[in-house]
């Protein structure tokens, strides 16, 4: 069993729109450790807390979403500090593809086991993402997303529903591995994990262990197909939709008309019009759940 010390949470009360006030008695009840626990109060504190952290903890816990994950994870990166993740957002992508379990008292339980996996991590103009980055529609979404009042998985499907009647596709020209293409796409996703969360996999066959970042080309599609695109992402079928293609490398490099949007395991950024994608393989110690195989 791995032995942990030390263990320090990073809470985002935020997150997910749900309520963490009982986090911490539960953390007390059901983990193997000497905990610490801080909320943050600010966009960013959880990076700066967990750049404290690397040298006096064993493990370093993200109590959020997939941003949440994203900044802990951001600062331990290339350390020997192990992550841990309490999945509490509205998507929890990277922590469902570990098999971390939803459940705020199971996902406690599950750091105990001490089941350590190395995985990949990828930077976008040196900005890291653990998950999931896109630009496109997806992009947009977070963008809109993030200045609703209501948090969740609800109201994220309302703002897409929304937001799809007047999205305009665009043209990107890619460079993967050297080799260069165009392509005009509704959404273009760049996936380490395969889904963007809430089980909707983009590119079911990626993984976060193969040095390898999965392109999502999410073409042009005719609106009464988009119910089937959505059925598609929820049974591990998006890869066989004609409107789906997917390319993998190692070094992306896009290029659009102007800049914009983008975002990096759901938290948007507005970044240039050429973007530089590069995978960082076994860059970092996470803590994942007994179904997840490792490679």
């Amino acid at each position: 069993m791995y032995l942990k010390r030390k263990a320090l949470f990073i809470i985002n009360p935020i997150s997910g729109g749900k309520k963490k006030g009982g986090v911490p008695r539960l953390i007390e009840k059901y983990l193997d450790a000497q905990a610490t626990i801080v909320f943050t109060d600010r966009v960013a504190h959880a990076s700066e807390v967990a750049a404290g952290a690397i040298n006096n903890y064993d493990l370093v816990v993200a109590v959020g979403g997939d941003g949440t994950v994203n900044e802990v994870a951001s600062a331990l990166a290339g350390s020997n500090a192990v992550l841990g993740i309490i999945p509490c957002g509205s998507g929890n992508g990277l922590a469902r593809f570990l098999g971390i379990p939803m459940d705020i008292r199971k996902s406690i339980e599950c750091l105990n086991t001490g089941n350590i996996a190395i995985i990949d991590s990828a930077e976008a103009n040196g900005k890291p993402f653990f998950n999931m980055a896109g630009m496109g529609f997806d992009a947009h979404i977070s963008e809109v997303f993030d200045h609703e009042k209501k948090r969740g998985f609800i109201t994220y499907i309302k703002t897409s529903l929304q937001e799809i009647l007047k999205y305009e596709p665009q043209t990107y020209h890619l460079e993967i591995d050297g080799v260069a293409c165009e392509r005009t796409a509704f959404m273009l996703s760049f996936a380490n994990s395969s889904q963007y969360g809430n089980n909707a996999h983009v590119s079911p066959q990626a993984s976060v262990q193969d040095g390898l970042i999965d392109v999502c080309v999410i073409k042009p599609f005719p609106l009464y197909r988009f119910p089937e695109l959505v059925f598609r992402m929820f049974t591990k079928t998006a890869h066989l939709s004609e409107f789906v293609e997917i390319i993998r490398g190692k070094h992306i490099k896009v290029k659009r008309d102007k800049p914009g949007p983008m975002h990096l395991d759901g938290e948007p950024i507005q970044i240039g019009a050429t973007i530089d994608i590069k995978i960082l393989p076994a860059s970092i110690k996470v803590i994942a759940g007994s179904g997840f195989n490792s490679e």
